[in-house]
């Protein structure tokens, strides 16, 4: 059966309006409609420790069900999604065991990565137990680790997924600053160490995004929409330093995967 010209037309318009209001050309359009096999890489704040919901087939992985690679994929249903992300993650494990699902055919990756090279774990360890002298100190340490070495510890990883996966694209998220200075903690750490913390988290991201710039990678920084979301806001969506359950102490919580990551995330995919 023809389609009558007068139909033709208004579907036509109807698809010109369409396209007007997304920004895209038709071209785009059909490649936004095309089917995404995503592939979610990288440490703990992208398996999700600290939010609960773990899968227990992940093991120490912890990959969670609310981490916001598993949020991302439940909102879009990609025809593929391989979560391979695993707690205490540094940038030779990505390379190591994390990229097998990666293929010519992968549209999407997504990575958190560095902070564990960087020692993350023992910084914040050091300046939980010691004095404040001994925190910068460690502080300035992994902020010299991150000048000297983590460059290159990057450069490797980023090489090795545009080698198996040339035509993705590829977002690396970055890490939120811990503290609200000046905030509503009355204990724990100094105002000087939380400062020195939080600009070593800044000094961090300035390199993931130099590095995934120079790949050719998008850089999602989840600083902004976790500002007033810190530890010490009173609205945190971080973990203090958990004694009970250490491992989740500095990460996100199920709120900062949804409301910080996700839709981080979710603008650069």
């Amino acid at each position: 059966m023809k389609t009558s010209p007068l139909l033709a037309f208004a579907s036509a318009l109807l698809l010109g309006a369409v396209l007007a209001l997304t920004g895209a050309s038709p071209a785009q359009a059909a490649q936004r409609a095309a089917a995404i096999d995503y592939v979610a890489l990288g440490d703990s704040y992208s398996s999700g420790v600290g939010a609960g919901s773990y899968d227990a087939a992940s093991g120490d992985c912890k990959r969670s069900n609310r981490a916001y690679p598993k949020l991302w994929a439940a909102a879009n249903s990609p025809s593929t999604f391989a979560f391979t992300a695993c707690s205490g993650a540094r940038t030779s494990d990505v390379t190591a065991g994390q990229l097998g699902p990666l293929g010519p055919g992968t549209d999407l990756v997504s990575l958190t990565v560095g902070g564990n090279d960087a020692g993350f774990a023992d910084v914040m360890t050091t300046c939980v137990l010691n004095s404040e002298a001994a925190c910068i100190n460690r502080v300035n340490q992994a902020r010299a680790y991150v000048d000297g070495t983590l460059p290159g510890r990057l450069d490797g990883v980023y090489s090795a997924i545009r080698a198996k996966a040339p035509s993705a694209r590829v977002v690396v998220l970055g890490y939120p600053r811990f503290y609200k200075l000046g905030g509503s903690c009355i204990a724990g750490l100094s105002e000087n160490e939380r400062s020195a913390i939080n600009a070593a988290a800044d000094h961090l991201n300035g390199a993931l995004a130099k590095r995934a710039a120079d790949h050719g990678y998008a850089y999602a920084d989840v600083v902004p929409a976790f500002t007033g979301h810190e530890i010490c806001s009173g609205a945190s969506w971080l973990h203090s330093v958990n004694w009970l359950n250490i491992g989740d102490s500095y990460h996100p919580t199920a709120a900062g995967q949804s409301g910080g990551y996700l839709p981080t995330f979710a603008a650069k995919a």
